[in-house]
């Protein structure tokens, strides 16, 4: 029987090595016809009497699977909306029915009869992991990671995942993977007994052979008469020491935002307590009601849909062929062009990293070799490796160096003279058709590239910090910028494995336009008499990664200083709220800087103390009493204000595509993911709704709150943002 993405091979001694290889795909991934395959490839194996066993692995270099299709879950959700509209019953049937395909071809394999064991060679993830678990036993190479990180994108593992986990290793370390999303290496996953044994990659295949003849058992323990669970029976004394920890756990990694782990949590327990066929109904029955959530409607499309879409070049010019980098210069070895330096080289490409002496410029290299030292001692990279990624890297104060690289990034100190002064010297060495770009995170670009002969070489690329760990890049369009620039900056992006938002030229460009807005707020909160602690948790509790003060540390808050003086140096008094100014004039003044000045809105101890907010902030103004404030409507005012501003900048056509608005708030500073990012909150509410709500909060917290025109306007059409503004349309590089 032949098959078009798996191959099928039985040797002498009735083992069948099943290989899955995807033709004109880099990675295999779960389609529709892949899982009829494998629907096909169980009956073929359950019923030939020659076939002892089988062995499932990876014909992908590095990867067994990466997951689900994009059109296949799309696909799903396109028929359900469809249906739903005529037959809303027939239609959660169907998705009911959909939802559990793959759960129960798992379960078919499981019970086939014959002993399968999945040879992980590389990167396996969600129902790849799923059909790992379903079978009999799993080898994995030494390299190999693997994961159940549905959890990550609004959904969570419903392919049998909330039950075989918790049946294998205890139900704490089990629900603290399923709810983190986490990625196990193979000793990790191996440590809580997912997989049996972890070997050389050369060895994957054999190892798996000798496990079957080794005489694995066809029926798996759960369901042979007398399992036990690894922490017990729920209802047993080791069962209440684990569950009523639970909710701890939960709420600490959710803050209850995320529908997709609050039923993590109750799939486990409620399914737990029954058979595993039973359970996996069970599990279905969650999964199907999630899948019909708008948290996990607005994630996917966002998190996974969007963001797929945007790294593989969704706003990339079409009429530019793609640019193989080989040298990229960076001027500037501070904290981000060492950054920028180390995710380059890391990427493989040849970097000369430039400050104003040689000290300079190898401090900046010093940061790629201790990023590169801890990489090694945790396992993440060899000696050798470490070698090659710093060998790349030539740190030096001549720009000379500079004059066979494809793409420069400027990379200095936030000021237009310094940034002027700096691409003069790079124009005078660069290649007449290299790229420039500036690494400014608030001045617009179109005025920096007045600077440099050609504005249709300058860009803007903005990085966030620390490089290294930080997804998004900002691609930042000045009036001139044309079209290869673009596409070059594209290509980089993609080279060092970031995600890019494309965005039109203004001061702060989007996401430092929010990110200001969530700061101005809790400056607000902290004038109102707002405790400093309710403010932070506020923050929290509406899905933010990090309070606003403690971000503010981060950024520095002479920063924010700095910003507010530029801001008031070119659009006047008016434009910065005097309090706030002088709020953070005080800080200043009194030496609170920041983390890095070891005391801000936080103190900050030696270790290992932890920080703590700065009593003196409740001094600074007259406090309400916690119980007078509207703890709910605290949430509301950070996530409205971010995204309003995210509205305001797609009206003025800075942002033009959703996606990108979407994305860009998720990956840059943390915007409450199970909304789906800025964008995919208002529309997730409605606009009607979300103008309403604009409305009361102007009415008392004053007109930053006002919805703009375009929002009344989308409200009385009872129109979408996603609707409105189709991504990729013509509008894409409007001005």
């Amino acid at each position: 029987m032949s098959y078009e993405n798996f191959k099928t091979d039985t040797d002498a001694n009735g083992i069948a090595l099943i290989t899955w290889d995807m033709p004109d795909r880099s990675m295999n991934v779960f389609t529709a016809e892949v899982m009829d395959e494998i629907d096909r490839i169980v009956d073929a194996v359950a019923a030939d009497e020659a076939v002892k066993g089988a062995i499932i692995t990876s014909g992908k270099r590095g990867s067994f699977t990466g997951g689900a299709d994009l059109k296949m879950l799309s696909g799903m959700f396109e028929r359900f909306e469809a249906k739903k509209r005529d037959n809303p019953d027939a239609a959660i049937e169907e998705l009911f029915e959909a939802a559990g395909r793959m759960s129960w071809l798992w379960r078919k394999l499981e019970t086939c009869g014959k002993p399968l064991v999945a040879a992980i060679n590389g990167t396996c993830m969600g129902g790849g992991f799923e059909l790992a678990l379903a079978c009999h036993g799993r080898v994995a190479a030494e390299d190999a990671k693997m994961g159940l990180p549905e959890v990550k994108v609004g959904i969570f593992p419903g392919a049998g995942g909330t039950q075989r986990v918790p049946r294998l290793t205890d139900t704490q370390s089990a629900l603290q993977m399923l709810l983190k999303g986490s990625t196990l290496t193979a000793a990790k996953a191996k440590g809580m007994k997912l997989i049996d044994q972890v070997v050389p990659q050369d060895q994957l295949v054999d190892a798996a052979k000798a496990m079957l003849k080794a005489g694995l058992s066809p029926v798996k323990p759960w369901d042979e008469k007398g399992f036990k669970l690894p922490s017990g029976p729920v209802y047993s004394v080791q069962g209440a020491q684990v569950w009523p920890a639970v909710a701890s756990l939960y709420r600490k990694e959710t803050n209850d935002n995320y529908p997709g782990a609050r039923a993590i949590v109750k799939c486990v327990y409620e399914g737990l307590l029954v058979p595993m066929d039973t359970a996996l109904r069970i599990e279905q029955r969650y999964f199907t009601e999630v899948l019909q959530t708008t948290e996990a409607a607005m994630m996917i499309r966002s998190l996974f849909v969007s963001m797929q879409e945007l790294n593989k070049g969704a706003r990339r010019p079409k009429n530019v062929p793609v640019t193989e980098l080989k040298k990229v210069g960076i001027v500037g070895a501070g904290f981000m062009g060492a950054g920028i330096a180390f995710v380059s080289a890391q990427a493989g490409l040849e970097v000369v990293l430039i400050d104003r002496d040689q000290a300079a410029a190898d401090k900046g290299k010093a940061h790629s070799n201790t990023l590169l030292e801890k990489a090694v001692s945790q396992g993440r990279s060899t000696k050798e490796q470490a070698e090659a990624v710093l060998g790349r890297i030539t740190a030096t104060p001549d720009y000379d160096a500079l004059k066979d690289a494809d793409l420069v990034i400027e990379a200095v100190f936030e000021d237009r003279d310094v940034k002027a002064e700096v691409t003069k010297q790079v124009a005078a060495v660069l290649r007449k058709d290299a790229i420039y770009a500036s690494n400014t995170s608030t001045i617009p670009i179109t005025s920096l590239a007045e600077a440099f002969e050609d504005p249709a070489r300058f860009i803007g690329v903005h990085f966030f910090s620390p490089v290294d760990r930080m997804m998004l890049t900002e691609v930042i369009l000045g009036k001139q910028t044309g079209d290869k620039a673009l596409a070059v900056a594209l290509d980089f992006v993609r080279a060092i494995k970031k995600t890019p938002i494309v965005v039109n030229d203004t001061r702060g460009f989007f996401a430092n336009r929010c990110v200001l807005r969530y700061m101005s707020e809790a400056y607000d909160m902290l004038v109102e008499g707002v405790p400093p602690a309710m403010i932070e948790n506020a923050a929290k509790f509406a899905g933010m990664p990090v309070g606003p003060l403690a971000l503010n540390d981060e950024t520095a808050v002479d920063l924010s200083l700095k910003i507010m003086k530029a801001t008031i140096r070119d659009m006047g008094e008016d434009s910065v709220d005097p309090r706030h100014f002088k709020l953070v004039e005080q800080m200043n003044a009194d030496g609170r800087l920041g983390r890095k000045a070891g005391k801000g809105f936080y103190d900050y101890p030696a270790k290992p103390a932890k920080k703590a907010l700065w009593p003196g902030l409740k001094q600074m103004f007259e406090q309400q009493p916690a119980d007078s404030i509207d703890f709910e409507e605290l949430k509301q005012r950070f996530l409205v204000t971010m995204a309003l501003e995210a509205a305001r900048t797609m009206e003025e056509g800075v942002v033009t595509d959703p996606r990108e608005a979407d994305v860009g708030s998720i990956l840059g500073f943390g915007f409450a993911p199970y909304t789906g990012g800025t964008i995919s909150y208002i529309d997730g509410m409605g606009t009607k709704a979300f103008v309403a709500l604009c409305e009361k909060l102007a009415a008392k917290h004053g007109e930053r709150f006002e919805p703009t025109p375009l929002l009344k306007d989308m409200a009385a059409k009872g129109e979408t943002f996603y609707r409105r503004f189709a991504p990729g349309g013509s509008q894409a590089r409007a001005a």
